[in-house]
């Protein structure tokens, strides 16, 4: 009985198996697939059994390959839904509520994939009523060294109250905006990885013919496997090597918070830069950092407030062996308040436990905000620290930035195949060490991936940069996010590209700008232009010409939609430079002459070249068109840019 119950379970177990059909993860319930265009779909199948796949009225038939891999094309489809999706085989599979509409693929950094719950408007747009025929599908973070043949599983997510706070902010201001005009669904798959730069999202093939990107992609290990390991390695090394006869493995740290001389054998680290850049690259994992302080009675005396700036990404802190406090959040200040009698005269140990999780690693920020404030007056906490290294973050996998390829392989070579509207990029933060190169590079990849999905035309719309960066620390005329955003405009060359600027809706202080209302709008007034649904231009007054005479420099514009004002009537035009043959760059002084901006400088008396809004934070520059849109940076000069030269891998 017992031989006969399991030959059945595991007959049944066969036929299972051999009953087995399912689509690719990107194809799910609630989602959208693009109009007007042919429909083609894929999946896994056990191999060889006829599949017949219906949506709507369209249906086709495909065998499924020795591989267990299928796919079928369905004729195209206008918008309209919902409509059942059915795959018939030994099994069957049904989708439902699929609309078709416009489908835009969202790609760049994470000011593309912060979520609308955290904007500006965020908690007012989740409470608002909500639009049903807009549509997120979030693809999961995944690198890959190889072509990944499908995303990771993630479900498609239809704006309403409750979940459409994770929509990418700008797709969802840009869905939102299109759907009122075209009332069409509007579906939008979002690849966006925070921290990722312009070369982990190029095509494997079009990196191996790039001399720069060539090298390492062609050093990458056979799989993600052997990368991990090979990493692993690498971390080991270099800790061992960075703390000389400290070990790592069966480490107890149980007392390295202790109010005791116990760190006089560690390595030293500067407290005010991360530790990446100082001997201990790509770690992630856990680090102890320890530091002696020497007090007066007086500074002993009394409660205190502890200031650690700020700490990549979380931190545990004590003094004199008493628990402090502790948070996370790479941008966050810490300040911890010591209540009287936790310090003491004499020595002083402060004792911080730093978890880093990605990208940089330690305590960051300026030394005016790393002290400890006493009774007596402050205490500066600045300079060397004891550290240690107590855990390695063991890597299951490459991470996005780890060579060129890596994050296209995971979260864009699953998508070929799709029909996409378009795509909405916002990415170059991570390149501006390198902004000149950006140029080539930036055009390059929006003409592989308009191959990639089959569409020489794809509409290519992205933001130029926000403005960023202490206003007090701009250079006139310099700057790698300046250099970066003329290498954004230059893609404007190709055709269907379009620019949201962005310089008027920055944050000095923090890179990512909460109001991405308008960066959506803006892009959507873009897309509607390059559909014919807007007449007028929509990237902003455009410089067409420039003459020196008469000791000024004269700017004439294009696109201006009717006239060129400051953004608040009555102000003086700012952000603009001038500079004579000796290449130094001075404010200066302009007036509107119809579609013209006149300046002139009596420091300049023979201008030869001008610049408008070039230096990393321009958000003081305020030159509009009349449709309130901002006039993009703009120089007047070839002069070699500072990165020149700077490329990926030199």
């Amino acid at each position: 009985m017992k031989k006969t119950a399991l030959s059945l379970l595991l007959a049944l177990l066969a036929a299972t198996a051999q009953a087995e059909v399912r689509l690719s993860p990107v194809f799910g319930e609630h989602m959208v697939l693009q109009r007007d265009r042919p429909l083609r779909l894929w999946g896994q199948a056990t191999p060889g059994q006829t599949l017949t796949v219906e949506l709507a009225d369209r249906k086709a038939s495909t065998r499924v390959g020795a591989d267990g891999r299928w796919h079928v094309q369905l004729a195209a489809l206008p918008a309209g839904g919902p409509h059942r999706l059915r795959v018939k085989g030994d099994q069957t599979v049904e989708l439902r509520d699929v609309l078709i509409g416009d489908v835009w693929l969202l790609g760049g950094q994470s000011n593309m994939e912060w979520p609308l719950a955290q904007t500006d408007t965020g908690p007012e747009e989740v409470a608002s009523p909500q639009n049903p025929q807009l549509r997120h599908l979030r693809v999961p973070h995944r690198a890959s060294v190889k072509p990944e043949a499908e995303i990771a599983p993630a479900p498609w997510v239809v704006a309403e109250p409750g979940r459409v706070g994770e929509f990418s902010a700008i797709g969802y201001h840009f869905a939102r905006q299109m759907q009122a005009v075209q009332g069409v669904p509007i579906g939008l798959i979002n690849t966006a990885w925070g921290g990722s730069m312009l070369e982990t999202w190029v095509r494997r093939d079009a990196a191996l013919q790039d001399p720069d990107l060539a090298p390492a992609v062609r050093a990458l290990s056979a799989d993600n496997a052997a990368y991990a390991a090979v990493v692993r390695r690498q971390l080991q090394e270099r800790v061992a090597t960075w703390q000389p006869g400290l070990p790592l493995q069966g480490v107890d740290a149980s007392r390295w918070s202790a109010a005791e001389d116990i760190d006089g054998n560690w390595p030293k680290l500067d407290a005010l830069h991360e530790w990446e850049g100082q001997g201990l690259a790509n770690l992630d994992g856990v680090v102890w950092m320890r530091k002696r302080v020497e007090l007066s009675a007086a500074q002993a005396a009394g409660a205190a407030e502890l200031h650690l700036a700020k700490v990549d990404d979380c931190d545990e802190t004590w003094v004199n062996g008493q628990r402090v406090g502790g948070q996370c959040g790479w941008e966050q200040p810490r300040r911890y308040a010591l209540p009287a009698g936790v310090l003491r005269e004499g020595a002083n140990w402060i004792a911080v436990r730093v978890t880093d999780s990605g990208g940089g690693g330690g305590i960051h920020g300026e030394a005016a905000a790393l002290r400890l404030d006493t009774a007596a007056g402050a205490v500066s906490l600045a300079g060397s620290w004891r550290a240690r290294v107590e855990q390695v973050k063991a890597a299951a996998g490459p991470a996005a930035n780890d060579a060129p390829t890596l994050g296209h392989n995971g979260l864009i070579a699953p998508l070929h195949g799709l029909s996409v509207r378009g795509v909405l990029w916002y990415q170059g933060e991570e390149n501006s060490g390198r902004a000149a190169a950006y140029a080539d590079g930036f055009q390059r990849l929006i003409q592989d991936w308009r191959g990639q999905f089959g569409d020489p035309d794809l509409p290519f719309l992205f933001v130029q940069l926000a403005a960023w960066l202490p206003l007090a620390e701009n250079i006139p005329g310099a700057g790698g996010w300046a250099e970066l955003r003329e290498s954004q405009a230059a893609a404007l060359a190709l055709p269907h590209t379009g620019m949201a600027t962005a310089i008027d809706v920055g944050d000095e202080v923090d890179i990512h700008p909460r109001n991405k209302r308008t960066l959506g709008h803006r892009l959507a007034a873009l897309a509607m232009h390059q559909f014919g649904l807007r007449a007028a231009p929509a990237g902003g007054p455009r410089l067409v010409g420039h003459e020196a005479r008469d000791g000024e420099i004269h700017l004439r514009f294009g696109d201006t939609a009717g006239g060129l004002r400051t953004a608040r009537a009555g102000e003086p035009l700012r952000g603009f430079l001038l500079a004579g043959a000796d290449r130094r760059w001075v404010s200066a002084q302009g007036r509107f002459d119809g579609d013209r901006i006149v300046l002139h400088s009596p420091a300049v008396p023979t201008p030869v070249a001008a610049r408008y809004a070039w230096v990393n934070n321009p958000s003081e520059a305020n030159v509009v068109g009349g449709d309130g849109l901002p006039l993009p940076p703009l120089r007047t000069d070839d002069w070699p840019l500072e990165s020149a030269g700077r490329r990926y891998g030199r």
